[in-house]
């Protein structure tokens, strides 16, 4: 019964979207492939998995190692990789390859590799399909959680065989002919340092093996079907009498190759290869379809689902459950078993901009999950991660854990331990940690100056001061929303106005500053990195997400403030790269789209264009986020203006094109902007739903004329979470000129901690 009501719910959906499009169908997981080092344009691979899932897999284009595993532009296909990779940046961690051959047997990186055209590759969130001309085999994967299923469409031959690469820095392989099987595990990881750790594999083939032998390093090991090596794989061989498919069930896990067998029997079972992707396409689909968007172009439709397909994946499931069905985790941050639950694979110096808030709002039951996964890495580890892949990574800056942990559970997240989470950001917040990417560097001077100095050699101090006094204030925020004594929590209130230490009146703008209190000179505010994190003055001077209106009084006033938002977009994107010494892709990418110093490819500044929302100017918010989406976004290779990142940067986009976007987690709003829709439906999990109407919308009429919030005319410049969360009617009425008076009332701007 709970099938069929699913699969109804599913093709109620489908009818909605009109003409049997399926929301997944508009997804193109090779949105942002086109890339390299130099210049990303989405830095990400096809993703091909379920939502959250532990696995996700990819064809791999790059070397053994390469954090770019598959680029747009590639010619061959070496492999298809079980992947955890975040981002090309981080790498990857306990992967393994397949791949099928004809003829002479080659293991080879390069000699099995495989001539391929994108005419015939065919990408799905559920789904990925080849042709691999060199060997005349068409691969076809589709996956569950935590295993996938295989489709080799051979030609008739009495050498065709697969390949199985363990790959280096320690891995094992065991073939059992008798069974069908394959065994195996890989250690290797890219970041951290780790203890137990293994990526325990098993392969089951639907047909007998004629050929079997296991290689390591550069050659094959005869009579022997154990290996345990550097770099250990596996060859099997078929005799087939006509065309036909050898089918391949596979599945991993972290804690043992019983646990593997077992996550096999559970997700893939007796389904055939059919079933498991039809069952994978219907989760997409109702994964998806809890947002609903209609009366756009096909490039925007495809564009918003291919964005929303990328906010879906991280932090991936870490935990397994038991032939008890208790849910285990191996812990990157002791090495050992434990009951509970474990996620990995995200960074919070980008995605609590964005992305936490947007779980929060439409997928907050698996961030449920998450803040119990949060809870249990403090106390395996000692400290929250401020990037996890799969433990402390030692990469960015910020203790930005503070607000994923705060924001959450003032959104009304319950159901975990939140008394744990709140000694975990306190801890965090005071302490700095067993690498400097966790805890907080410089957490003394932060304390006794109210900053980070530029001259005691902490790298990014300015930026680091100004993301440590927004996470005060997401602390802080906690605190109260748990009752917590005024004698606990002021400290935290007076610390998230340290932004004001670094604020140089002379300029307008952030500025490092010695420990004397002198600030650093020569000062260039278009100087990249140095006093900042991947950006310049112009991107870290709107760091102040809890007092914008506090910002603009130190800039003069709102007029002041406002002109200098507008300075943003009207100066030239020149830059200075000598911290560096050469020019990051960041740079780059900000050079080369035409909008001034505004740097949308990176996070930092991302929210700056709705600060107009606190000096009056809203239309000028609404006039640049569809700039924004209509430039800068595409469901195309190179789709993205920069490192998606985890789904932070497509948090941006499908929040945008609803109309709002959360510029200061740990509150209750929301900052408008306009709509790029004529109509969307969100689905709420407690059964609610918010409707936004905008009738008129369309490529001329992108400003807001008016604003009707259920049936009742409304002129404030943000919404609340609560009232959205009880359901809403956003009623847009949309005009091809700006409206300057409607939200350029003080009563109407949105939250500032100074104002409180």
């Amino acid at each position: 019964m709970k099938s069929l009501f699913s699969s109804f719910f599913i093709l109620l959906n489908i009818f909605a979207f009109g003409q049997g499009i399926s929301p997944a169908d508009y997804v193109n997981p090779l949105m942002g492939t086109q890339s390299k080092p130099s210049l990303s344009n989405g830095n990400t691979y096809p993703a091909i998995g379920l939502p959250w899932g532990m696995n996700l897999w990819t064809p791999q284009t790059g070397k053994m190692g390469d954090g770019w595993a598959y680029t747009y532009d590639a010619d061959k296909i070496k492999g298809f990789k079980q992947t955890h990779q975040p981002s090309p940046w981080m790498n990857d961690y306990g992967a393994f390859t397949i791949m099928p051959g004809v003829g002479k047997l080659k293991f080879k990186e390069e000699d099995r590799a495989s001539w391929f055209s994108h005419k015939a590759e065919v990408a799905k969130p559920y789904s990925y399909s080849v042709y691999l001309a060199d060997i005349n085999v068409t691969t076809e994967l589709t996956p569950t959680e935590r295993a996938a299923f295989f489709k080799f469409d051979f030609p008739k031959t009495d050498s065709a065989y697969i390949v199985i690469d363990a790959l280096n820095k320690g891995s094992y392989i065991k073939i059992l002919p008798k069974e069908r099987k394959i065994l195996g595990y890989t250690t290797k990881y890219s970041r951290g340092k780790y203890t137990n750790f293994k990526n325990y594999f098993v392969i089951q083939f639907d047909k007998d093996f004629d050929l079997t032998t296991t290689w390591k390093d550069t050659a094959f090991v005869k009579n022997q079907l154990e290996i345990t090596s550097d770099h250990a794989g596996a060859v099997v061989g078929f005799k087939l009498k006509n065309k036909e498919s050898v089918y391949a069930r596979t599945a991993s896990s972290f804690i043992s190759f019983e646990q593997a067998e077992l996550n096999l029997k559970r997700e893939i079972g007796s389904r055939n290869f059919e079933q498991v992707k039809t069952d994978a396409r219907d989760i997409w689909n109702k994964t998806l379809s809890r947002i609903e968007v209609k009366g756009g172009t096909d490039q925007q439709m495809r564009t918003f689902y291919s964005s929303l397909y990328r906010t879906l994946f991280f932090p991936q499931k870490l935990y397994e459950i038991d032939g008890q069905n208790k849910i285990k985790h191996w812990s990157p941050y002791n090495g050992k078993i434990l009951d509970g639950k474990m996620f990995a694979g995200t960074g919070f110096w980008d995605t609590f901009r964005a992305l936490y808030p947007f779980l929060n709002l439409v997928y907050p039951s698996i961030n449920v999950e998450m803040q119990e996964g949060l809870a249990n890495t403090f106390k395996e580890g000692g400290f929250l991660p401020e990037w996890s892949s799969p433990g402390y990574s030692d990469i960015m800056i910020g203790n930005n854990s503070a607000s994923v942990v705060a924001d959450a559970y003032i959104k009304g997240l319950r159901g975990y331990d939140i008394e744990t989470l709140w000694q975990a950001v306190k801890h965090g917040a005071n302490n700095e940690g067993p690498i400097d990417a966790v805890g907080r560097r410089g957490v003394e001077y932060y304390n006794t100056l109210g900053y980070v100095p530029y001259d005691v050699k902490i790298n990014e101090n300015a930026a680091r001061t100004l993301e440590y006094a927004y996470d005060d204030f997401a602390i802080y925020q906690l605190g109260k929303a748990l009752g917590k004594p005024a004698s606990e929590i002021d400290i935290y209130k007076k610390r998230a106005y340290n932004y004001k230490n670094m604020f140089d009146p002379e300029t307008g703008l952030m500025r490092g500053k010695n420990k004397d209190g002198k600030f650093q000179s020569p000062f260039n505010p278009f100087k990249w990195g140095d006093a900042f994190t991947e950006g310049n003055s112009w991107h870290y001077t709107w760091s102040v997400f809890q007092d914008i209106d506090g910002l603009a009084r130190l800039m003069g006033g709102k007029k002041k403030f406002e002109a200098k938002l507008d300075e943003v977009f009207s100066l030239p994107p020149v830059f200075d790269d000598s911290y560096y010494g050469s020019v990051i892709h960041e740079i780059r990418e900000m050079q080369i789209m035409n909008m001034g110093q505004y740097a949308h490819g990176n996070q930092p500044i991302q929210h700056m264009i709705y600060l107009y929302n606190y000096a009056g100017a809203p239309y000028k918010t609404q006039y640049w986020t569809r700039q924004v989406m209509d430039k800068l976004y595409y469901a195309t290779p190179d789709g993205y203006c920069g490192d998606e990142d985890n789904g932070q940067t497509s948090a941006w986009y499908v929040f945008s094109a609803l109309g709002f976007y959360p510029v200061t987690p740990a509150t209750d709003q929301y900052v408008l902007g306009a709509p790029l829709f004529k109509e969307a439906v969100i689905h709420l999990e407690n059964g609610k739903k918010i409707e936004i109407k905008a009738p008129e919308n369309s490529a001329e009429n992108l400003y807001v004329k008016s604003l009707n919030v259920n049936l009742r005319s409304y002129s404030k410049n943000w919404l609340s979470h609560k009232e959205l969360m009880n359901g809403a009617l956003l009623e847009f009425k949309m005009d091809s000129k700006p409206n300057k008076e409607r939200g350029s009332q003080e009563k109407d701007f949105p939250y500032s901690m100074s104002k409180e």
